[in-house]
């Protein structure tokens, strides 16, 4: 990025705005396998394993599913968010660090709008947002299928060369590397060194809020000895 508080930041949703260890996402992949059990009548483990084999197949169980069972996507997306989201903080830091950055501010999403937009207003992030890009506009070709990139550069007006993208899956970075945006892997714990070898990840932070006070104070400090 240049050394402006513009560009563009691009960010995952689900355990990348929120902490994984929050375990709301862990409700929402409980539901995603009950959805499975109920559908095809299998018994959980079996549930579980599909669902899983689905997502590593196809990137998302949605997929799969689709492909196979001819299943609604709406109707799968709005059963599975239907979970309590009072385990989810808000993030005030992530919040004031938004607020100061001129956009676009974006959400990459391989979920629904609808869950983006609901997961945006418990963390106060609502108006810190300028679009977000969701799986039904991916035309259902989630990340990390560059060709989803593309579309998403395109209709939300991001230049990745001047780009920063946030996402908890590696494999969600290496597109985005590919077309000249920077990259931030974010962990539970903010470690993850090793990950850094990939030349696709350029840092690892615990939550965005953390990578751009950091980003912010080391501009401030470059503006400073000018």
């Amino acid at each position: 990025m240049t050394n402006s508080l513009t560009g563009a930041l691009v960010f995952d949703l689900d355990n990348t705005l929120y902490p994984a260890n929050c375990a709301f996402f862990a409700a929402v992949e409980e539901r995603m396998t009950g959805y499975v059990q109920a559908l095809l009548k299998l018994e959980r483990a079996a549930a579980f394993a599909l669902q899983k084999q689905y997502f590593l197949d196809y990137g998302t169980t949605l997929i799969g599913l689709m492909r196979h069972h001819r299943v609604d996507p709406h109707h799968f997306m709005d059963y599975v968010h239907d979970v309590d989201t009072g385990s989810i903080p808000e993030n005030p830091r992530l919040r004031r660090y938004l607020a100061a950055f001129e956009g676009p501010r974006v959400v990459f999403t391989n979920g629904s709008r609808r869950h983006a937009e609901n997961i945006l207003a418990v963390l106060g992030l609502t108006d810190h947002i300028d679009a977000i890009f969701d799986i039904h506009q991916a035309d259902y070709r989630p990340k990390p299928d560059i060709q989803t990139y593309h579309a998403m550069l395109v209709a939300c007006g991001v230049n990745p060369t001047q780009a920063v993208m946030f996402e908890d899956l590696p494999q969600n970075l290496a597109p985005a590397h590919a077309l000249g945006m920077e990259t931030v892997l974010i962990t539970p714990d903010g470690q993850g060194e090793d990950m850094i070898q990939r030349d696709y990840i350029h840092h690892v932070a615990a939550c965005p809020g953390v990578w751009l006070e950091a980003y912010m104070d080391s501009l401030v400090s470059q503006r400073l000895e000018k």
